[in-house]
């Protein structure tokens, strides 16, 4: 009995000593590195606040910026255009798609009041790769081949615009491009090139029956052309 009482307190002790080591374990080691332990903590805290504060910050830019735009195009709507490019011109100095989208509704306007070549010069830019949005400089390539359609512009300087959008089948550019292409080839009298991109539309998977019909539709006239 009395020798497991030796043993239990043996156990004791051992733990006890077991206990003031590690804890002097511990304060050597918070001696030592307690300091880069608060900054580290500290850092992290920081890095996280200002994280959540700057993703904050975005977001309620961005809603402004938003809002700002809605704004524009409501005025334009209500044939208050001057005060509509007032708040466009100052959202097309900010990076990102809303400028872009900004830039492009300039360009709307411009061509509305009979400004084209400044429409068309911001279009080009935007078309250019200037901007941030793929899909915006897409959307004004388009645009602006169908300007230069309009307006008779050299075939080679529409096709440059229009033939990097048509090198895949993967959306509704390449269709648009490639509608675009066959217009032009109407234009300038090729009507077998005109065929061969409608047929090209008809093809592609990504069309839709409406652009399907519309595209078979000008086959066959083009056919009716040249029997």
């Amino acid at each position: 009995m009395k020798k497991s009482k030796d043993i239990l307190a043996e156990d004791a002790l051992i733990k006890e000593v077991s206990d003031e080591v590690k804890n002097d374990k511990l304060k050597s080691l918070w001696d030592q590195y307690g300091l880069y332990i608060i900054i580290f903590v500290a850092l992290a805290l920081t890095a996280a606040v200002s994280f959540e504060t700057f993703r904050n910050w975005i977001n309620k830019r961005n809603q402004e910026i938003s809002n700002a735009f809605a704004v524009a195009v409501s005025l334009q709507n209500q044939n208050r255009i001057d005060e509509s490019l007032k708040i466009l011109e100052n959202l097309a100095e900010h990076s990102g798609v809303y400028g872009d989208i900004a830039k492009l509704q300039i360009a709307n306007i411009y061509f509305e009041q009979g400004r084209a070549t400044e429409a068309a010069e911001i279009l080009q830019v935007l078309a250019d790769g200037n901007g941030d949005n793929p899909q915006m400089q897409e959307i004004a390539a388009l645009k602006l081949a169908a300007y230069k359609i309009d307006t008779n512009a050299d075939a080679a300087e529409i096709k440059e615009l229009l033939q990097p959008l048509t090198k895949t089948d993967d959306g509704e550019g390449y269709n648009v491009a490639t509608e675009l292409l066959a217009m032009l080839a109407i234009r300038d009298g090729d009507l077998p090139e005109a065929k061969a991109a409608y047929e090209r539309i008809i093809a592609s998977g990504k069309s839709s029956e409406t652009l399907k019909a519309r595209a078979q539709d000008m086959v066959n006239i083009i056919d009716g052309q040249t029997e």
